[in-house]
């Protein structure tokens, strides 16, 4: 089992130098990937308990990619269906390659009503926008010749710079249509809100669904607590044992952010990068 960061993009006092200076630290602890979120315009106040990605993510990975040189670098998730898919496509190969090929490109088709209205964007074709912009991606990554969809296409175009490898999409979610895009689509699943229990089941069934590889991961969260430390690092091995090959972790977003990232690695026996 890997274990991976996902960083604090939660309050906008926080200076995004932060962003880098935990990203690096996370690099010499041990931790395998950096994830950051993404929100547009969310109808409420950025908070850890609903909205993160105060900073832009792939913008902000960038700025990471600069301040650290092996540690993986990821969206967890980026919302695919509010934006345009090319100019994602543009902004991830650029970033891949500036980043020495460390980008992960997590996607989900988002979730608030609201926040889609507010930007422009479709809420209930989502999904299907999502699935399309995929594979768009794909094909201006490594394909040639015009794209023709329901809701994206060109018939002529040069995409640069085109990506020295296959870039991995993650895709987050727990639906039966997550499940499927992840199956059919991604090269990673990235689950939230299961009890290792219901991600076993949710593994299985991604297995049902395809015959491809794809890797299964979740994410957890430490608020802190000596007594909570262990819970979380037994949560952690628990996830491992139903199936996840990355567990990211979560550490809330204040001062102490830092500290209980080594401390949580220490306990869960990781060892240090340096």
């Amino acid at each position: 089992m890997d274990l991976e960061v996902v960083l604090p993009d939660e309050s906008a006092a926080m200076e995004p130098h932060r962003l880098a200076e935990l990203a690096a630290a996370a690099e010499k602890t041990g931790y395998r990937t950096a994830w950051l979120p993404d929100h547009l315009l969310p109808p409420g106040r950025y908070s850890p308990e609903r909205y993160g990605g105060v900073y832009e993510p792939l913008v902000s990975l960038s700025y990471i990619a600069a301040h650290t040189s092996t540690i993986g670098l990821g969206t967890s998730v980026l919302v695919l269906p509010m934006r345009n898919p090319f100019v994602v496509a543009k902004q991830a190969a650029t970033l891949d390659r500036l980043s020495g090929e460390r980008l992960t490109l997590g996607v989900g088709i988002g979730w608030d009503r609201t926040e889609f209205t507010a930007v422009g964007a479709d809420f209930h074709t989502r999904g299907a926008r999502t699935n399309e912009a995929i594979a768009l991606l794909r094909h201006l990554f490594h394909g040639d010749g015009p794209f023709e969809g329901r809701f994206y296409g060109y018939e002529t175009g040069v995409f640069e710079p085109r990506p020295r490898r296959r870039i991995p999409i993650m895709v987050g979610g727990t639906s039966e249509p997550a499940l499927r895009r992840a199956a059919t689509l991604a090269d990673e699943w990235q689950a939230v809100g299961l009890s290792p229990a219901q991600f076993a089941e949710h593994v299985a069934r991604l297995r049902d669904l395809s015959d491809r590889v794809v890797k299964p991961t979740t994410r957890i969260a430490w608020h802190g607590g000596t007594a909570e430390l262990a819970k979380a690092v037994d949560e952690a091995h628990a996830f491992a044992d139903a199936g996840a090959a990355a567990v990211a972790v979560w550490f809330s977003p204040d001062d102490g952010f830092a500290d209980r990232m080594a401390e949580f690695a220490q306990a869960a026996g990781l060892r240090s990068a340096h």
